[in-house]
């Protein structure tokens, strides 16, 4: 069996091959690969693998994003940290869900599995829904409070036309151009604000879908945005996420 193991944390994906090669000497490991732009330019190159360890996070956005830009027919096994309320769905949709830490145990039950099944009847993924079910089932931010001097102001989600971070503080600026710190990473409000609203396109830019005015094709398939107001610098679509973000401005 040859396998390929995605996974951005170097000692886990080391300890995952090693619990491997225990379970079954016979087992290849083909590549470990770090990011969703490395597993991209990888599975470019080759042949599909039997199976692949796949985790949901990597340094550059979720995982989901490499079957945005490859077709990919091997079975999956996830990985991942995440909170236990999707197992059970996940399980439904690939060959398995393996929680963090991974034991030896549910490793080797998750490779008999995977060989009890049938070709015919390997599951394809369904990336969206499994997109869909990392969602956060809480309700979307529609304020923010932000001080002025001394006093606190609170401004409607309408009024926000995009947040960015710099030097490891985040901005938030209005559609007035008006300016203002938050104490809250771009992450936590990647997860705080409706999706359908805002837009993560770089680990800079958290974009509105109100402060697009248009995006400007360059080579290599990259997008330029302009916003307004206009931002300080400027914003580019990161490569891995702009199908994703086509996808956004279609609705």
């Amino acid at each position: 069996m040859n396998i390929v193991i995605v996974e951005d944390e170097s000692l886990s994906a080391r300890r995952l091959e090693k619990m491997i090669r225990e379970i079954d000497p016979e087992i290849k490991v083909l590549a470990k690969l770090e990011s969703v732009e490395e597993a991209v330019a990888w599975f470019r190159q080759h042949d599909c693998p039997d199976l692949i360890f796949l985790d949901i996070h990597l340094e550059d956005g979720l995982s989901f994003g490499i079957f945005e830009q490859v077709t990919i027919a091997a079975p999956i096994i996830f990985t991942t940290a995440f909170d236990e309320y999707a197992i059970k769905a996940f399980k439904l949709r690939s060959i398995d869900y393996l929680l963090k830490p991974i034991t030896r145990d549910d490793l080797e039950a998750a490779i008999r599995k995977y060989r009890d099944w049938s070709l015919p009847a390997k599951p394809k993924v369904d990336v969206q829904e499994l997109f869909d079910l990392l969602r956060p089932k809480h309700q979307f931010r529609n304020r923010f409070s932000v001080t002025v001097g001394d006093r606190i102001k609170s401004l409607p989600l309408e009024d926000v036309a995009y947040l960015y971070s710099a030097e490891g503080i985040t901005f938030l600026v209005c559609r007035n151009d008006h300016e203002y710190t938050l104490g809250n990473s771009l992450d936590t409000l990647e997860q705080e604000l409706d999706p359908s609203k805002f837009f993560r396109v770089s680990r800079q830019f958290l974009v509105g879908l109100n402060s697009v005015v248009q995006a400007h094709i360059y080579p290599k398939s990259r997008l330029k945005l302009e916003l307004k107001p206009d931002p300080k610098q400027e914003v580019f679509v990161s490569i891995d996420r702009v199908v994703g973000f086509k996808r956004w401005l279609e609705g």
